[in-house]
């Protein structure tokens, strides 16, 4: 599979799990409520990172696609933690 495969089906792991977190978001306490804002920010910065990485394919480096991986797999993991405190 190919970076940009890995990419987007990460992508759609994240998106999937934040839409789920979001439904359930309305019971939560304000310290989850904070961790969501902060996840917010870097879903942002993901989707900004994903979409240079996927234009420039051939020309992004190593190191931007890392990146993309890496803030990816982070945002997946915190929404999995909200998803967690939330059930």
């Amino acid at each position: 599979m190919s970076i940009q495969e890995e990419l987007k089906k990460l992508s759609e792991k994240v998106k999937q799990y934040r839409d789920e977190a979001r439904v359930q978001l309305h019971l939560a306490g304000e310290d989850v409520k904070d961790e969501w804002d902060d996840l917010e920010q870097d879903w942002d910065r993901f989707r900004n990172k994903l979409e240079q990485v996927l234009h420039d394919t051939e020309n992004a480096s190593q190191e931007a696609k890392q990146t993309a991986q890496k803030l990816g797999e982070d945002l997946k993991n915190g929404y999995e933690n909200i998803r967690k405190k939330l059930k």
